[in-house]
């Protein structure tokens, strides 16, 4: 059986799974979903009707960290699941306070009673913490800590890209550019048709992507 994969290019959840699932070479059938308008085939298979979400044989995956590490635990070429134990805290700080900031943040009225200046400093003081750690990468190479957390940084960036580039942040922003103007994510950010019940699935990923 072929795996199948529900994303959505542009959510940072579904990017981080299908970079994991390129690192690791793993094939699935992508589904692509317009989230206004989900199809009873994804309904009927994700238990919170979000992506990403990873169907195989014996399992229904639907958070993207579990499919990231599912993934890499199959084929981890470039290494990604040895990182310090510290990786995984920086992973739980972007997924829980800084993501929490984020979003009051870009979608600050969807909460009103949160001011969104103060929800912007408060990522900004993650960024600045994560700046002064970050040479090349996190650690001293590449890590499930940089491609799960990249995609929220640069969903975070483009909030307002003039005043995240004035920031000093000089090695995030470094690390945030290479990982933009990478073949690894154009190759993730390729266009798919939106997937209806009975369409044929798109097989990802295509090509074998470097770093």
């Amino acid at each position: 059986m072929t795996h199948t994969l529900y994303s959505f290019r542009r959510c940072p959840y579904a990017m981080r799974a299908r970079l994991a699932l390129a690192s690791a070479a793993q094939p699935v059938e992508l589904r692509e979903i317009v989230l206004r308008d989900k199809p009873a085939a994804f309904l009927a298979t994700s238990p919170s009707a979000t992506v990403p979400c990873l169907q195989t044989a014996e399992q229904v995956i639907d958070e993207s960290l579990d499919i990231m590490v599912w993934a890499l635990r199959r084929n981890d070429p470039e290494q990604w699941l040895a990182m310090p134990e510290t990786g995984w805290g920086w992973i739980a700080k972007a997924d829980g306070p800084f993501k929490q900031a984020l979003d009051r943040t870009k979608y600050a009225s969807r909460y009103p009673d949160e001011d969104a200046t103060e929800q912007r400093q408060k990522a900004a003081g993650f960024l600045s913490d994560l700046d002064q750690t970050i040479d090349r990468w996190i650690f001293t190479e590449a890590s499930l800590a940089d491609y799960a957390i990249l995609p929220f940084v640069r969903q975070f960036a483009f909030i307002d890209k003039p005043w995240f580039d004035q920031q000093p942040w000089p090695h995030l922003q470094a690390w945030l550019d290479r990982f933009i103007s990478s073949s690894r994510f154009e190759a993730i950010m390729h266009k798919y048709p939106k997937w209806q019940d009975g369409d044929a699935a798109t097989l990802f990923p295509e090509a074998p992507t470097k770093r």
